[in-house]
């Protein structure tokens, strides 16, 4: 048997250059890691099946998986003559724009190439794993990163200064295809590479000056309770309040412990899913 965290993810930026060619966004991001975390484990079968099993009633477990693509995206590539039985402790919200099923997609790739000792390098991993979503090269190396073309070309960072990250989720779900359909990109200047020489740096107030997603308005005004907990978490005291991924989960830094507490006690006010993290980068 073995183990795997997969831990969440948010945006630092989110620059949405133009529309390509193959349909997908051209875009610039900077991303960094969180402590909110699901855990994976795998266990071989004797047969070719691959099962998944998890207590979350919105997790599914057959195809439409990504972690269960993955296992059989892996199978398929290297070969590999016997199941997989993964079980998921799901610790990270759905649909929430945390990246959590590809967080799981990525552990994935890691967790089969550990059980079936392949010694694939991790560079290889995330190129494949680009095949199956534009978010899981960058979780399967984890940290901190820029991820340019559709998110799957990865430059690798510093760790961000400390901070405690506030995440909120509203309940209501968002179509991240639904968003990007509705986007027009390019309309805003790239903030992305300046990030870069601030995490650098190691310039907290400027990496919180610099901090944009794209998507938050086109987010915000189809669902106007993600604007309203944007403008309450800026109220009570983050230095930030920004929108992560396609929504609906919105966070705030801080750098003190007594103000992450002040903070998700009020956030805790404004809707039940509330997490008080730290960075992980």
């Amino acid at each position: 048997m073995h183990f795997e965290t997969a831990p969440a993810k948010i945006n630092l930026t989110l620059d949405t250059l133009f529309k390509r060619e193959d349909g997908f966004h051209e875009v610039n991001m900077v991303m960094t890691t969180v402590d909110l975390n699901d855990q994976l484990s795998f266990c071989k079968r004797k047969d070719k099946k691959i099962t998944i099993d998890s207590e979350h009633q919105y997790v599914p477990t057959d195809r439409r998986n990504l972690a269960y693509q993955a296992a059989d995206l892996m199978m398929k590539t290297y070969n590999i003559k016997t199941g997989v039985n993964i079980i998921i402790d799901k610790r990270i919200p759905i649909a929430a724009g945390l990246a959590g099923g590809s967080a799981d997609a990525a552990a994935t790739f890691r967790g089969m190439n550990a059980l079936y000792n392949l010694g694939i390098k991790t560079d290889e991993l995330a190129e494949l794993s680009a095949k199956l979503g534009s978010d899981i090269p960058f979780c399967v190396h984890g940290g901190t990163a820029i991820a340019t073309g559709r998110g799957e070309k990865i430059e690798h960072l510093p760790k961000p200064p400390n901070a405690w990250v506030i995440l909120a989720k509203p309940k209501i779900n968002v179509s991240t295809k639904t968003i990007y359909q509705a986007l027009k990109p390019g309309k805003n200047p790239s903030g992305s590479e300046r990030m870069v020489g601030a995490i650098k740096d190691g310039d907290y107030p400027l990496i919180i000056s610099l901090m944009k997603n794209d998507l938050q308005e086109v987010t915000c005004r189809k669902y106007p309770d993600v604007k309203k907990l944007i403008d309450s978490m800026a109220a009570s005291g983050a230095d930030c309040a920004m929108m992560s991924g396609s929504g609906p989960t919105v966070f705030g830094f801080v750098q003190k412990e007594r103000q992450a507490t002040h903070l998700y006690n009020a956030m805790k006010g404004c809707c039940d899913e509330v997490y008080k993290v730290r960075l992980l980068g």
